[in-house]
């Protein structure tokens, strides 16, 4: 039997590259002075009015770090990923657990409750099983599952007395703000474990590695203490929102307190999408590329001196908007609607993030050292 392990990605000797937020605001006041009759019954009646203010504020006041995390605990789950594996000296299957994380209950409705998570928590798995606040466990159902973005979509069938976590604003998250991350460090025997920091940074972006591929996943950066089995849990704000859920950590000896949450908003859409078909919809060129800096140099031979970024098509799906458009291997595709392409990486994420199926791009390459252009109708691109 398999060693169980907890989900949790891992980044280290990553690039990190940070958009810079900034803001300024600029308060201007204009008071009209009126002149108040200098009486005792009138202070009077001030005091009064203040201490009323004091009461009111006082009812309304923020809610504990204690209080947000109870309320939250009950929408944080485990969400265990179980796989049929061939067990020695038998020629029977056996389904094992092949690791623990966590995830978010974002809706209820009927009987039935919604479960966000990782997409890396239940990779590969052939059940998923879900564990609740109460010690239940339930069978889930994966609606949808996105590597690159490292999102899942899940459901689980019953009636569930149980406040889903609402989503807060992402976009409005400020780095020095209180946070707290819930879920499952470790394992199940340390459910809903609360840990809590500040937002670190906002707009980071790492280069992570997945299975359909390498992606600059867009992250908000916290200080609180995330382990293995914290993955697909929440990061909440001071008004016990969800504004990001879990993913990596930075795995090195020498860096403390660097966990990386992909923002709600962007969850939001990511769940939007995969609700309606099981997939995030994105559009489809239908060429496999390698980087110029990665390829042998004779396949650099058609490009001017010093060229040092574009990608180089090693293949094309004959069925394909590229192969439409006369797209060739060993064409050199340096630039989409005048915005340079530097590596495989990035001519994926302006495919997915700044087009759509049906947008007619053009395309700048090079073939045989000459530069020429071609318009491209896009495709939809389809998992299998």
């Amino acid at each position: 039997m398999s060693e169980q392990k907890t989900s949790l990605l891992k980044i280290s000797g990553i690039a990190l590259s940070s958009g810079i937020l900034g803001a300024a605001l600029t308060l201007g006041t204009v008071s009209q002075l009126e002149e108040l009759p200098n009486t005792s019954e009138t202070v009077s009646a001030s005091q009064e009015s203040v201490e009323s203010e004091t009461e009111t504020l006082s009812t309304t006041s923020a809610l504990s770090t204690a209080d947000v995390a109870e309320r939250a605990s009950e929408a944080i789950v485990g969400v265990v990923n179980l796989t049929n594996q061939q067990m020695p000296f038998a020629s029977a299957e056996e389904v094992t657990e092949a690791g623990t994380g966590s995830g978010v209950i974002y809706k209820v409705e009927d009987d039935t409750a919604f479960i966000v998570t990782n997409n890396h928590v239940i990779e590969g798995a052939s059940e998923v099983d879900i564990s609740l606040f109460d010690g239940e466990t339930t069978s889930a159902e994966v609606i949808g599952a996105d590597a690159l973005t490292d999102i899942a979509v899940l459901k689980i069938e019953g009636s569930y007395s149980i406040e889903p976590l609402a989503f807060g604003d992402s976009d409005s998250v400020r780095a020095g703000e209180g946070v707290l991350a819930i879920g499952n460090p470790l394992g199940l025997d340390l459910s809903r474990t609360v840990t809590q920091g500040i937002v670190s940074a906002v707009d980071r972006t790492i280069s992570v590695t997945t299975s359909a591929g390498e992606w600059d996943l867009d992250v908000i950066q916290t200080d609180a203490a995330i382990s293995p089995g914290n993955s697909g849990g929440a990061l909440i704000n001071a008004s016990g929102e969800l504004i990001g859920i879990n993913s990596l950590k930075m795995a090195d000896a020498d860096a403390e307190g660097l966990g990386f949450a992909i923002p709600s908003n962007d969850v939001e859409t990511l769940i939007a999408d995969m609700s309606e078909d099981g997939q995030v919809d994105r559009s489809y060129l239908g060429v496999g590329v390698v980087g110029v800096n990665e390829a042998p140099a004779q396949y650099r031979t058609s490009l001017p001196e010093g060229t040092e970024e574009g990608v180089i098509v090693a293949s094309v799906d004959e069925t394909s908007a590229a192969a439409k458009a006369g797209l060739q291997v060993e064409d050199v595709l340096t630039s989409i609607d005048g915005v340079a392409i530097s590596d495989s990486t990035n001519l994926r994420k302006y495919l997915y993030t700044e087009t759509s199926a049906d947008d007619t791009v053009v395309v700048e390459f090079y073939r045989n050292g000459h530069s020429q252009t071609v318009n491209v109708t896009l495709t939809e691109q389809i998992n299998e």
